[in-house]
């Protein structure tokens, strides 16, 4: 096994980590998780919003839902924005930069058609523009994680990440709360033409980063000279011949590649990638039902957890980047898994305690902050175990795998709850982290 860049940490101070953040491309990802998460509502909860104010039935806005599958499905076109050359705009920008702005422009170019459509008479159209904006938003992500990964060491994944949640959750407020002030102001149309605009900070970023350095290493062109002869596409000339070769090189050889670096952990590391974040995503689920059944406002919730919620994952984000730089990435890791579990308990307090509403902002500030300390070391450890021949793809498929189990397993959380309780509930999503804490010590015990 190759070594394991989890553990590898430079002896760094507390200074030295704090003023990672000062580093002009981490100060960039801001702006890049922006662009990132401000279609995420505009295609979903927000576009609902818009759609059951002018009168679209609930059934139809409930099929609307489904666009965002587009972002579940991303893995299957990594591999093109791994591999393809965009005319004019590859040679100008660059391998990352040119898709980036391909996919900002079509975000910004859907959302004005989606302005211009008229939600009940031309419901085809905005689901085309809605679909052409997940498409956009979906390959954005795939190029921003990879540029990501590409222009920092690993060491500063951590602070990346943390960059990138501060900048996506002021474009989550900011397509949420903020559309909904242009609605109310002045209209939809003119709501979702000033979001469009608003791409323009991605643009200019975009514009403005430097090209990460693109080395075809030896070891991944030997690794697809062989794989290619194994699959026959070096015997076959012609179109089919030159496809077989792409699938090869592009598709099979980055599994082979995280197969053939890992060996007989790659199972291990797989399976801690689709459990670290069960437990949290398990608990989610029931959080807004629970606080409600607790007998908290609308009002209280969205205070508490919109409030609170925002600014304690912004400090966890911004903690666990930190702890990457100052330790490494394996005990953060382990750090991040306890403390998501041990946040359940506090749920489980709650259940049973007196609903008070200091009492809510000190759990829900918890749960955040530990949240947000596990996401950004866990992007980390994602960004680590790629190999940047295969950057797009090989991460494309760990962000998938991350929520596929949990959301899967989640959907049982409310049969939970109804036949035991909502202490119980809590109880079982902690012990569902248990399996996420015992494979991230393994983590730490692996000698490099």
């Amino acid at each position: 096994m190759t070594e394991d860049p989890a553990r590898a940490a430079p002896a760094r101070s507390w200074r030295e980590a704090l003023l990672v953040y000062t580093r002009p491309r981490v100060f960039a990802m801001i702006w890049l998780g922006f662009s990132a998460g401000l279609p995420f509502l505009l295609i979903g909860p927000t576009l609902s919003g818009w759609q059951r104010d002018v009168g679209v039935e609930r059934s139809v806005i409930g099929f609307f839902s489904w666009i965002g599958i587009i972002y579940s499905i991303k893995v299957l076109w990594a591999p093109v924005v791994d591999r393809v050359a965009l005319p004019l705009l590859t040679r100008w920008l660059g391998k990352r930069r040119s898709w980036m702005l391909a996919a900002q422009l079509v975000i910004a170019a859907g959302l004005l058609g989606m302005a211009q459509a008229d939600p009940v008479a031309d419901l085809a159209l905005v689901a085309w523009f809605a679909l052409l904006v997940a498409f956009g938003s979906a390959t954005q992500d795939i190029t921003i994680d990879a540029w990501r990964i590409e222009a920092m060491d690993p060491e500063f994944q951590g602070a990346m990440a943390a960059a990138y949640v501060l900048g996506y959750r002021i474009a989550l407020l900011v397509a949420g709360a903020g559309a909904f002030y242009l609605a109310e102001g002045a209209s939809w149309e003119v709501a979702y033409v000033v979001m469009a605009v608003l791409m323009a900070g991605g643009i200019v970023t975009t514009l403005a980063l430097r090209e990460p350095d693109h080395v075809a290493a030896a070891a991944a062109c030997e690794l697809e000279a062989r794989v290619e002869q194994a699959l026959g596409a070096s015997r076959r000339r012609g179109p089919l011949g030159r496809a077989l070769a792409f699938l090869s090189d592009a598709v099979v050889a980055p599994f082979v590649d995280f197969f053939a670096r890992n060996g007989r952990e790659a199972l291990l590391i797989l399976l801690l990638i689709s459990l670290y974040k069960l437990s949290d995503i398990t608990m989610g689920v029931m959080a807004n039902p629970f606080y409600l059944d607790l007998g908290f406002s609308k009002t209280d919730i969205a205070d508490v957890t919109k409030i609170f919620g925002f600014f304690m994952t912004i400090a966890g984000a911004a903690l666990g980047g930190v702890l990457v730089v100052r330790f490494g990435i394996a005990r953060p890791l382990v750090l991040g898994a306890v403390l998501v579990a041990l946040t359940n308990l506090l749920f489980a307090g709650l259940a049973v305690l007196e609903p008070s509403l200091p009492l809510l902002a000190v759990v829900v500030s918890a749960d955040n902050l530990s949240g947000g300390i596990a996401a950004a070391v866990f992007i980390a450890y994602l960004s680590s175990l790629t190999n940047q021949a295969y950057t797009a793809t090989q991460y494309a498929l760990f962000s998938s795998l991350m929520t596929l189990p949990a959301k899967v397993i989640g959907g049982f959380s409310g049969v939970v709850v109804d036949a035991q309780g909502y202490m119980a509930f809590f109880l079982y999503a902690g012990l569902l982290g248990i399996p996420a804490i015992l494979l991230s010590l393994r983590v730490l015990r692996q000698p490099p």
